[in-house]
């Protein structure tokens, strides 16, 4: 690695200003609440709303990768935020294509599907930029 190779360092909860940690805590339920939401649509959809005609109900089974990210939202774990944000990409990028390719019921529970992958995606980049430390160190000059 190059010497002027320098990652942002992530600050500890306790050391970031009451502000910060009250926005930190906000973006991070809104996380939660996305993912929930997330499992939850993706159950009901897949099991009773609108399942696919002859299908088994395995396709419920999607929802299984977002539950493991329920322990790390609630525990602050940096990792879990992010790869979360990449994940959730999976889910968006089907609710597009079943928005654009379904019917009735099932197109609009992919626009929810849609609408609560952005707000995921969008909480944890949010969070994980909240953690990081704002900036480097300036410089100090040499006399």
């Amino acid at each position: 690695m190059p010497d002027n190779f320098d990652p942002l360092p992530v600050i500890p909860l306790g050391q970031h200003p009451a502000s910060r940690l009250r926005a930190i805590n906000q973006v991070r339920w809104i996380a939660f609440g996305s993912l929930v939401g997330l499992i939850v649509l993706g159950l009901l959809w897949e099991l009773h709303l609108a399942p696919l005609k002859g299908g088994t109900g395995m396709l419920a089974l999607k929802v299984l990768p977002l539950v493991f990210g329920l322990t790390g939202l609630i525990k602050h774990r940096m990792y879990t935020f992010r790869w979360l944000s990449l994940l959730v990409w999976l889910y968006f990028t089907e609710g597009a294509m079943r928005a654009a390719s379904d019917t009735g019921l099932s197109q609009a529970l992919a626009g929810i599907e849609v609408a609560l992958s952005l707000s995921l995606f969008t909480a944890c980049a949010v969070y994980v930029r909240l953690r990081l430390k704002a900036g480097k160190a300036a410089p100090s000059v040499a006399a």
